[in-house]
């Protein structure tokens, strides 16, 4: 197993409501030379979580970071083309369980948004102001 330190949230930087698949996601990713989707899981609106690349193996969604986190994207984050928290109450109940599935597989690992890590307005919120609650030890 890898030794993970952190989970790093993102969007599909789409349109709110719009349906994004896995699949979609992962043709976006290939195309771009990687070798498969760069997030480990993708949650649909209705709360539906996907896997991704497998945790086993490093992602490719926050430059610098991949080696120790885990890469969660949600399907939305944009209304009108400008950045959004456009997380259904679905996604945020199925990305509290993922979180804290994940933590109990791998021990203590922060939240953190891809913003915080690139100019990127990705996932569209402040991470750390949101979900301060289950980054608390």
């Amino acid at each position: 197993m890898r030794a993970l330190t952190q989970i790093i949230l993102h969007c599909s930087a789409t349109e709110e409501g719009k349906e994004c698949s896995v699949d979609t996601i992962r043709d976006w990713h290939m195309s771009r030379g990687w070798d498969d989707i760069g997030y480990h899981y993708v949650i649909y609106a209705d709360g539906t979580i996907n896997r991704g690349r497998d945790v086993d193996v490093i992602g490719a969604h926050t430059k610098g970071q991949n080696k120790s986190s885990v890469g969660i994207c949600y399907i939305g984050g944009l209304i009108g083309g400008k950045p959004s928290d456009t997380m259904t109450s679905h996604q945020e109940l199925a990305f509290m369980e993922l979180v804290f599935s994940l933590r109990s597989v791998f021990g203590w690992l922060p939240v953190n948004g891809h913003n915080k890590y690139s100019k990127k307005a990705c996932p569209s919120f402040d991470v750390q102001e949101k979900y301060q609650l289950i980054n608390q030890k």
